[in-house]
């Protein structure tokens, strides 16, 4: 919840992120403190970061932003989220260039989850990303090995430990066998 017992806009919580430690999210004005993550989760975020990462610069698809990386979901209700791994498609780039947070969606946005996480504020991430334009959520779970992928209008598909997942026309051929995301 907000430390400082007033809603701000997202340039306000862009100086006061800045000055604060560690990872925060605004939320409908409101600073919301995200508790460090543990081993798992970091190895987890860094691997997937690592595999989409090398797919779109071998392939020139585009750019993949760091889990620092905020982006502006709404201003009317000031709402920042910064996911663990985000991909923007080269044509949008220009849109993206900026110092400020990112005021345009990205085409692909990962989550992974910690044990803290709580299946409601998981819920409300995917949702606000789906709303936001984004066309490709994926929620990694360490501790059942598995990817929940979500797509607009679409119902969530669960991948488990022996199956491999797919960027489709979002992140075009790219496949990552969750046994080497989670080994």
């Amino acid at each position: 919840m907000s430390t400082l017992g007033r809603t701000m806009t997202p340039d306000e919580f862009l100086e006061y992120a800045a000055r604060v430690e560690g990872r925060c999210e605004l939320i409908d004005g409101e600073v919301r403190h995200m508790s460090p993550t543990g081993a798992r989760h970091g190895d987890v975020a860094a691997r997937l970061h690592t595999f989409v990462h090398m797919h779109v610069l071998e392939h020139d698809l585009g750019k993949v932003y760091a889990a620092e990386t905020g982006f502006v979901l709404r201003s009317d209700k000031p709402r920042v989220r910064a996911p663990d791994v985000a991909f923007i498609q080269v044509a949008r780039l220009a849109a993206a260039d900026t110092p400020k947070f990112c005021p345009i969606p990205p085409d692909l946005c990962a989550e992974v989850l910690s044990p803290s996480d709580r299946p409601d504020e998981v819920a409300d991430k995917v949702r606000d990303w789906l709303d936001f334009g984004v066309r490709l959520v994926w929620v990694a779970d360490p501790r059942t090995q598995s990817v929940a992928v979500h797509t607009p209008g679409e119902p969530t598909h669960s991948l488990h430990i022996d199956d491999t997942l797919t960027g489709g026309d979002v992140l075009p051929g790219f496949e990552l066998a969750l046994r080497r995301l989670f080994d």
